[in-house]
């Protein structure tokens, strides 16, 4: 897997799913609550951000409370999930870091995917690749039998460095047909 040393700690419980904690250097790997709300809306109204997300489309307040209640039962469902990432020393929440199924490119299931979005404020300060060492971290161990990818639109040149520098190799180009946009994948290459 991924030469990840002590950049990661685990303060789960065994048993206590709902408490997953993880820490890093400068960031908090945790559950999603409700005042995360406003300023994840905050991120994903920003156009910016969204350009590589689908069809670019911003998200209301409503569309990201939804999303937020997704995470929420796709990790009581499945165990794992995205991880609201929030900056260490203040409480600041930064964005997410994670792990789905992608289910909108059938053709890599059962794989699951990790991604990443956070606000723009936050770029090129290396938090996103911290928080996906982190959540790399965590998949070795909950997540060791599956096969992780990574997914990206063509052009989305810092997500492809974050995943070079979490260890995926460039897998192939398709084309994500709930946009009809060229992405391509990269994986987690076999031990």
């Amino acid at each position: 897997m991924l030469a990840l040393g002590q950049q990661s700690k685990s303060l789960i419980a065994e048993g206590e799913m709902e408490k997953i904690l993880l820490e890093t250097d400068r960031l908090r790997l945790r559950r999603w609550k409700d005042s995360d709300v406003e300023p994840f809306a905050a991120i994903c109204g920003d156009p910016e951000v969204m350009k590589y997300i689908g069809d670019g489309s911003t998200r209301t307040l409503e569309e990201t409370a939804r999303s937020i209640e997704q995470f929420e039962i796709a990790w009581e469902e499945r165990g794992f999930g995205l991880f609201a990432v929030e900056l260490r020393a203040t409480g600041e929440l930064l964005g997410f870091t994670g792990f789905a199924h992608p289910d909108f490119l059938p053709e890599l299931l059962p794989s699951v995917e990790i991604g990443w979005r956070f606000g723009k404020q936050y770029w090129g300060r290396g938090y996103a690749t911290e928080a996906a060492i982190g959540a790399m971290e965590f998949a070795s161990n909950v997540l060791a039998d599956q096969q992780i990818v990574s997914i990206c639109q063509v052009g989305n040149t810092a997500s492809t460095r974050i995943m070079a520098k979490i260890g995926l190799e460039y897998d192939r180009r398709m084309i994500d047909r709930t946009c009809n946009r060229e992405v391509e994948v990269y994986r987690l290459p076999a031990d």
